[in-house]
């Protein structure tokens, strides 16, 4: 099964150059709370979505859903929740949960009225993983590795695959049923730890999904909606042609494939380390 592909943009034009490519989601990012203070003097998408662009790009979407990202769970959560229902958001996703009665709360409040996703991203997460994955109402969980790696006080999101946090996570929610996915990409060939070896592991630990990175096919470099058209293309072929191979590796070439990634992992933390 290919990987459902996930991008953020609240550009209708980029939304269905993205759609017409073969991206599965189109990602609103309303979350605003806290992500400045978290991500300070990091590289990181911040994004200046609203309710308004929902209303915008859901109708004219065809063949992908629309996916929304909430708040971290607040006063305000329901409201919040209320608008972007109605808005017209088929997945809504909870980040930055830390306890059992936030995605509880979650839940209720959406009250099965679209689909719930629940981006695990604090070490408190990992923690009461086991509590929340008893509940029901959760139709997918994706780790977020950005904010996780920061929540550990680790160098590079990328240690999280190397030290086995991301395996043990997938295996617990693997056993539950519900559909996870981990991380981001940037498109094949290129990435700190080149996205060939990262979509090699989604395929070993039973990943279903993931975010295309905004390296995968920067629109804020490029005006013309013809060469963004071009590169989305280009970009998501060359990874569902890789992807076609990886059901045919044998554990042997998987677990070779993480030892690159551990290996690729170490140089990159020896760098920033000697670099402080």
């Amino acid at each position: 099964m290919p990987l459902k592909l996930m991008y953020i943009t609240n550009d209708l034009a980029v939304a269905q150059i993205a759609e017409k490519a073969g991206v599965d989601r189109i990602w609103i990012d309303l979350e605003i709370l806290g992500k400045e203070e978290r991500q300070k003097g990091l590289n990181t998408v911040k994004s200046h979505h609203s309710v308004e662009d929902i209303k915008k790009i859901a109708p004219k979407l065809t063949s992908s859903e629309m996916m929304v990202r909430v708040n971290p769970w607040n006063d305000n959560s329901e409201a919040e929740l209320n608008q972007v229902i109605t808005a017209g958001a088929q997945i809504v996703m909870l980040p930055m949960w830390k306890n059992v009665t936030e995605v509880e709360s979650f839940l209720q409040a959406v009250s099965g009225r679209c689909k719930t996703s629940l981006l695990l991203e604090t070490k408190e997460a990992v923690m009461c993983i086991d509590k929340v994955l008893a509940l029901n109402g959760i139709d997918e969980i994706h780790i977020g590795l950005n904010d996780l790696h920061l929540s550990y006080g680790m160098d590079f999101m990328f240690e999280l695959l190397a030290d086995g946090t991301v395996e043990k996570l997938c295996k617990k929610i693997a056993a539950t049923g519900i559909p996870y996915g981990f991380g981001g990409i940037a498109k094949i060939g290129e990435g700190i730890l080149p996205a060939d070896y990262i979509v090699t592991e989604h395929y070993r630990l039973g990943s279903t999904r993931v975010i295309l990175s905004r390296s995968f096919c920067n629109v804020e470099e490029i005006s013309d909606n013809a060469e963004i058209e071009k590169l989305f293309s280009l970009n998501v072929r060359k990874l569902r042609e890789f992807e076609a191979n990886l059901d045919k590796l044998t554990p042997i070439e998987f677990q070779d494939n993480l030892k690159k990634i551990c290996e690729c992992v170490k140089l990159v933390v020896d760098k920033k380390r000697n670099n402080q």
